[in-house]
């Protein structure tokens, strides 16, 4: 009942448009209130939250992604994988799926990929005669990737909450990660034969192919330089980022498409996004004491346990809480919430903590493109102007693709263990 009740005075929080941070932080510190405890808990747990080290990545990765997107990287990745594959069935949306994922590799937020390759690609799409819906769909999908190919900022702070090695949740985003890009070109490539109705690209050639080919070539580098040093070892995931910051501003100055403009503009819009990240990670920390202490996360673990005893079950019941939960909360938040509830009653059940991982950042990716709270249609549709409906209509074939994704997640789970456990 104890339990109830306090999901239940979270979501009526969440309705009434209380900022996430403050609606965790706030009941978590009445929660240690009304519960006889110390209220200097509050402070103590988020004091010894933003003090990790690994969370230093975040504002790193963010300011580098910035820092591409002002400098029109997007566009010259757009304009390469364009070339090369824009005259298959479907190109426009394989080239627009393949350049989300090699921006999701060097960005690591699913909100700049969305944003960058949107902004080139749907007017492009557009005019060749693509459905609106279709396009808008793919993507916001296609952001997506953002936070499963890594750098991951959601793997990070799973990490950070699990106390799992950073490194090996990157590894194990991998196979899924490319899955789920394979998904997607192969619908838009069976949607381009069925459905037509758009203008078919001509090949480019050669001479364009090998210029726009080595305008990308520096970010492309830099994405797997930064991949690289973090795999072999050679850095930790902050020290990365703040190589791929370094290597973004080098890029982009020696380009000339950096301006001290656009440079405060992305020094100001990941400050923005930071904060909003942390603050949510302070108040998802006190709350996450509160319920610890109040012996919530053991009694689910328990319940779960008792009445649904196989994993499969386990599986499926935690995935339909967790579409639910992705109508309200953002990605973050379900991660920072659900994590230290759901992990204690998997591992009973034997699952992979890291596998446990991926599985979450799978089921969070659809949090970002499910209405009300799906930031990456909110993204598309201010960078379309077009109607939330539409895009959110867009969005249901590769939700199921998504979830289609999952399903050989749980029956291959060597697909994202197979690489971190034989590196």
């Amino acid at each position: 009942m104890t339990t109830i009740l306090i999901l239940a005075a979270l979501f009526s929080l969440l309705l009434i448009r209380v900022p996430v941070a403050f609606a965790l932080g706030g009941l978590g510190l009445a929660l240690l209130l009304f519960g006889g405890f110390s209220p200097l808990m509050a402070p103590q747990a988020i004091l010894s939250t933003l003090d990790g080290f690994i969370l230093l990545a975040v504002p790193l990765f963010l300011l580098m992604s910035n820092i591409l997107l002002k400098g029109g990287v997007g566009k010259d990745l757009f304009a390469a994988v364009h070339a090369w594959v824009g005259h298959w069935p479907g190109g426009l949306a394989v080239a627009t799926i393949i350049s989300c994922g090699i921006f999701a590799a060097i960005s690591g937020s699913s909100v700049a990929t969305a944003a960058t390759i949107g902004t080139v690609a749907i007017p492009e799409m557009i005019e060749r005669g693509y459905q609106k819906r279709f396009v808008y769909g793919l993507l916001a999908a296609g952001g997506t990737l953002g936070i499963l190919i890594p750098p991951s900022i959601p793997m990070i702070v799973y990490g950070f909450v699990t106390e799992q090695s950073v490194i090996s949740l990157f590894l194990a985003g991998i196979g899924p990660g490319l899955l789920l890009l394979t998904l997607f070109i192969v619908f838009s490539m069976i949607y381009a034969r069925w459905f037509g109705g758009f203008e078919a690209v001509p090949a480019a050639g050669w001479e364009t192919r090998f210029w726009s080919s080595l305008r990308a070539l520096p970010s492309v580098l830099l994405a797997a330089y930064v991949i690289r040093v973090i795999y072999i070892g050679a850095a930790t995931p902050t020290e990365a980022a703040a190589i791929g910051l370094a290597g973004a501003l080098v890029i982009t100055l020696a380009m000339r498409r950096l301006t001290w403009l656009s440079f405060r503009e992305a020094i100001f819009d990941s400050m923005i996004t930071t904060v909003a990240i942390l603050m949510i990670v302070a108040g998802a920390k006190v709350f996450g004491k509160a319920i610890t202490l109040y012996r919530i996360p053991q009694d689910i673990s328990m319940f779960i346990s008792q009445n649904f005893d196989t994993p499969l079950t386990f599986i499926l019941v935690v995935s339909v809480v967790l579409l639910i939960m992705g109508l309200v909360f953002e990605a973050l938040s379900m991660v920072l919430i659900m994590t230290p509830v759901l992990l204690p009653a998997a591992l009973i059940l034997g699952f992979d903590p890291i596998w446990f991982g991926v599985y979450m950042v799978v089921m969070v990716e659809c949090a970002l493109i499910t209405p009300p709270v799906g930031l990456n249609l909110y993204v598309i549709q201010s960078v379309a102007k077009s109607k939330l409906s539409e895009v959110a209509r867009g969005v249901l074939p590769f939700l199921g693709l998504m979830l289609f994704s999952v399903a050989i997640l749980y029956f291959w789970p060597a697909l994202a263990l197979y690489i971190p456990f034989n590196f």
